[in-house]
């Protein structure tokens, strides 16, 4: 590579982008899984990221620490749904081509037996009080519950046609199940498995959340083509309380444990609007145009940030949870479908359906922490500052850093600092100008 050399101070230049990199989010790396990834849960006992992929009927098993593919798990037809059981350690897979659940033991990843449920299984949750796994068979109008100790069916619970959300509240031990076309939502007692009633709200509700700190449920359900809403359920009484209008097809919702807000995903092709909910109040506080329908929403506790995946563009938005504002758009890959977050390497994982992969996000400036390599104690790299594309030594295995620690694509770098590693060496820093 030929340029002009520098001997610029890296320990300087740090110091002077810290305050920027505290805020930023990165696009980390690419990983390759099976096919038509749909969903991903975290199993935070081992540090690993679980995808199933719909069209390759697998579960592809990623370290949560280097991000490498450490096992591939077959289960059968259509895997489109996970949870992680904490207190066993395993995984659940419902696979709604072949009416069973397949469990995963979370130490060693190998399948500990396959459950036969009902018809069509599409949705999840787990029940911590009594270890119990609820199944959502959307097409046979019905609910398995499971013992999570045992993987045993206990019994089988008869709700309203085609359901397809699950979520379970800690505080009234209670479950709530969307019944898409039915109108309605069940609640069950998660002590003995009993209907307890049936909330009868609008058309085709299909998504729901739990807010812990007003005990409410949040469903959403369309009012007509043009308009959806997010009806809020009281959860001692289970009666409505109210709701609130969204713009344009039913998307998904998030919930801001920290500031007690829930984010209302909203749109049509092309036109999108995340409504922000106070918890509190259940009042707007605000609208913002994030251009389409979110397929998931995630919040991240350490930085009090909410990530959007949005299929139609390629993108996952990140907004400021304190301030409700738009951080940045992260292109990922194509038709991102489903985000889970890796609590100890403060990364988010995404989905992408549309070309078999999993694209990884990670926050801050962990990364310097994470390769000993890119330590250099009482020296300084020289640093060589090049424009265009970097041209790495033919012949020899090159990795790139950038200064928070993290591998880059060669192809993918921007400007700014850089370290490059031959064969196991970091041997040089380079300088990315405009």
């Amino acid at each position: 590579m030929k340029s002009n050399r520098t001997n610029v101070s890296f320990g300087a230049l740090l110091l002077l982008l810290l305050p920027l990199l505290a805020l930023a989010q990165w696009f980390e790396t690419t990983i390759q899984v099976g096919d038509a990834p749909c969903a991903l849960v975290y199993n935070s006992i081992n540090n690993k990221v679980y995808c199933a992929n719909d069209s390759s009927s697998d579960i592809t098993v990623i370290n949560g620490a280097s991000n490498s593919v450490i096992a591939t798990v077959p289960v059968f037809d259509g895997p489109c749904a996970l949870v992680h059981n904490p207190t066993n350690n395993k995984i659940y897979c419902a696979n709604r081509g072949s009416d069973n659940v397949t469990v995963i033991d979370g130490a060693n990843d190998t399948v500990i037996t396959t459950i036969g449920v009902g018809n069509g299984p599409t949705a999840l949750c787990h029940n911590l009080s009594n270890n119990k796994i609820y199944c959502a068979n959307g097409g046979e109008h019905s609910v398995t519950v499971i013992d999570g100790a045992g993987d045993t069916v206990i019994t089988t619970i008869w709700v309203g046609n085609g359901p397809g959300a699950l979520v379970w509240n800690s505080t009234n031990n209670k479950v709530y199940c969307a019944n898409h076309f039915s109108n309605a939502v069940t609640v069950i007692d998660g002590e003995t498995n009993s209907v307890i009633t049936t909330i009868w709200v609008g058309g085709y509700p299909k998504h729901l959340i739990w807010n812990s700190t007003n005990n409410k449920v949040y469903c959403n359900y369309y009012v007509d083509a043009n308009t959806s809403t997010a009806l809020v359920i009281d959860c001692s009484s289970d009666s409505i309380i109210t709701g609130i209008l969204g713009f344009g097809s039913v998307g998904v919702f998030g919930w801001n444990a920290q500031d007690n807000k829930v984010y209302f995903s909203t749109g049509v092709i092309l036109q999108g609007e995340m409504t922000v909910i106070d918890g509190e109040t259940d009042s707007v506080i605000t609208r913002m145009g994030d251009g389409s329908c979110a397929s998931a929403t995630i919040w991240n506790s350490q930085n009090n940030k909410v990530y959007c995946a949005i299929p139609i563009f390629n993108r996952v938005e990140v907004i400021d949870g304190a301030t409700d504002s738009m951080i940045v758009t992260i292109d990922v890959g194509e038709s991102p479908r489903d985000l889970c977050w890796n609590s100890i390497q403060n990364r988010i994982y995404v989905a992408n359906n549309g070309n078999s992969s999993v694209s990884v996000i990670r926050d801050s400036l962990i990364g310097i922490e994470e390769d000993e390599r890119l330590r250099v104690t009482g020296s300084y790299f020289v640093s060589t500052i090049f424009r265009g594309p970097l041209q790495l030594t033919d012949g020899k295995t090159c990795k790139v850093f950038d200064i928070t620690g993290r591998v880059v694509e060669p192809a993918r770098i921007q400007p700014g600092i850089y370290f490059i590693e031959i064969d196991g060496v970091v041997t040089q820093k380079v300088v990315k100008i405009r």
